[in-house]
């Protein structure tokens, strides 16, 4: 490892210049804050270091991974606020290139009666779907080509602040310093609890997740148009959609009040996960179908499905959290991705506006908190009837106009300074 203080030295495209800024692109942020380790490289890291390269400071980014994460996880979505942030660093074709549109959303009943259909805004990009290792992938060979310097194999065990910055000591022995800290390393992370020591734990929303493929053939119609993501609620909940090849893709879940860890998870076969989810599923419209076409060696047992409740302190010093280190809103909200996408925006434009990483700190958070804990409190009442601890919804709903605008249209004003409270 390089232990050259975190300045993640660019290429001649991305090199500091004169004044401490990285030629080309903006500047005006604290002119002590010019290089930061950004520890985490699955969704908000990446992203974190190219708003932050965009600011002006050279961020390097440290995962614990020993390679980039190919294979990990199973499918999201990220909606359009998702990729108009992306767009904002530059990373939106990128992350479009492998991504499937499925613009188009059913709610629906357990019996197959649909209760609501949302087309999508016209004035909007479509909602994307991918498997979470292809957006890893995504990101982090756009930002490799935009110069961000990535080091695998560098698990976080601490960090201190020293006179003039802060050091990153790692698993293996070695460290790095730089002048700030950005924990985006997931919901269990390292940085939350070295920010503050009583910070919360994920919280557990009653339900184990799975997801797999169901192949069509001719013994029923599953209704499935092309480019439509159907929510199934009842009894027990499913989602699905079409993908690219014309399976079924499904996910869905199994309330258990104690969850099983991820050892006796492991333990437990693909096969005998489908008879659990089989029987719970008898009867469901299409779940019951869906499972009889499923393979056992394609199902995903993705584990608990959990989220952060609200997180007392996002900063401390010269460290700062972002993306599921502090605000994991559960898969239940659909804006999970698009949310840490959204805040490392944002903590980049108010480390470039503000004159010090104190009160950028505290304007990111100021601006983050109300919206991120309203979505993830939301996501916890899903989480309630997916678990059989309240009732699925019957009737008329809400217009999906009003459920969906504040959540699409959402933007992080870059090209907007952020103000300095009085």
């Amino acid at each position: 490892m390089d232990d050259n203080g975190g300045s993640g030295a660019l290429d001649g495209r991305g090199g500091l210049d004169g004044r401490g800024g990285l030629g080309g692109h903006d500047a005006g942020h604290d002119a002590g804050v010019r290089t930061a380790l950004v520890v985490g490289g699955g969704v908000a890291g990446p992203v974190a270091a190219l708003a932050l390269r965009k600011a002006g400071i050279a961020a390097t980014v440290y995962e614990a991974y020993p390679t980039a994460s190919d294979g990990i996880g199973a499918w999201l979505g990220l909606a359009p606020n998702g990729l108009a942030a992306l767009a904002t660093v530059g990373a939106d074709a990128a992350v479009r290139a492998v991504g499937q549109p499925v613009p188009a959303s059913v709610m629906a009943d357990g019996a197959g009666n649909h209760l609501t259909r949302f087309d999508g805004f016209p004035e909007l990009p479509a909602t994307m779907t991918m498997p979470r290792d292809r957006l890893f992938r995504a990101l982090t060979d756009h930002a490799l080509a935009e110069g961000i310097p990535f080091t695998y194999g560098k698990r976080l065990v601490g960090a201190e602040e020293t006179a003039d910055g802060v050091t990153a000591h790692f698993a293996d022995g070695t460290s790095a310093t730089a002048d700030l800290l950005i924990g985006a390393d997931g919901i269990r992370s390292t940085v939350r609890t070295v920010i503050d020591p009583q910070a919360p734990a994920p919280e557990y929303g009653g339900v184990l997740s799975f997801g797999g493929y169901a192949a069509p053939d001719s013994e029923i119609e599953i209704e499935c148009e092309p480019g439509t993501m159907y929510f199934t609620f009842g009894r027990a909940f499913m989602g699905y959609w079409r993908g690219p090849d014309g399976r079924l893709i499904w996910f869905g879940g199994l309330p258990a009040d104690v969850p099983p860890s991820r050892r006796e998870l492991a333990r437990v076969s693909g096969a005998e996960w489908l008879d659990k989810l089989r029987d719970l599923y008898a009867g469901h419209v299409p779940g019951e179908w869906m499972l009889r076409h499923t393979d056992p060696d394609s199902l995903m047992a993705v584990g608990q499905m959990e989220r952060m409740p609200s997180v007392p302190r996002w900063h401390r010093g010269r460290m700062v959290l972002v993306g599921d280190a502090v605000h994991a809103p559960s898969s239940s909200s659909g804006q999970g991705a698009s949310l840490a996408m959204e805040s490392a925006v944002e903590l980049a434009r108010c480390l470039r506006d503000l004159p010090t990483h104190g009160e950028a700190f505290a304007a990111y958070e100021a601006l983050r908190r109300p919206r991120v804990e309203a979505i993830g409190l939301n996501a916890a009442a899903v989480n309630k009837v997916k678990a059989g601890k309240s009732e699925a919804p019957t009737g008329a709903l809400p217009a999906p106009e009003e459920m969906f605008r504040a959540l699409h249209f959402h933007r992080i004003p870059w090209e907007e300074r952020v103000a300095r409270e009085a």
